[in-house]
């Protein structure tokens, strides 16, 4: 355990942290998955209002830095890709 003041201080602060980045990327994962369904269900106005929120929720993840640029970027592609191929 840590026992200077600041020490304890970055537990906290992490500890905070560690929670707003977790609420970040599992956002960001159900957002994709809800796309990804709304594809399998061929479903394309669904899948369209599904990808915009997902856009969104990467981004946000992305400007959080809780994933990487080009990560965000290529799920993005991949996702815009998956509803532009549907019927």
């Amino acid at each position: 355990m840590a026992n200077m003041k600041n020490a304890k201080k970055r537990v906290l602060v992490n500890a905070k942290k560690n929670i707003r980045n977790n609420n970040y990327l599992a956002s960001m994962k159900t957002a994709i998955k809800n796309v990804e369904r709304a594809v399998v269900a061929k479903d394309k106005s669904k899948a369209e209002d599904a990808l915009k929120v997902a856009i969104k929720r990467i981004d946000k993840a992305t400007g959080a830095n809780v994933v990487a640029k080009n990560k965000c970027a290529r799920e993005k592609s991949r996702l815009t890709k998956k509803v532009n191929q549907m019927n």
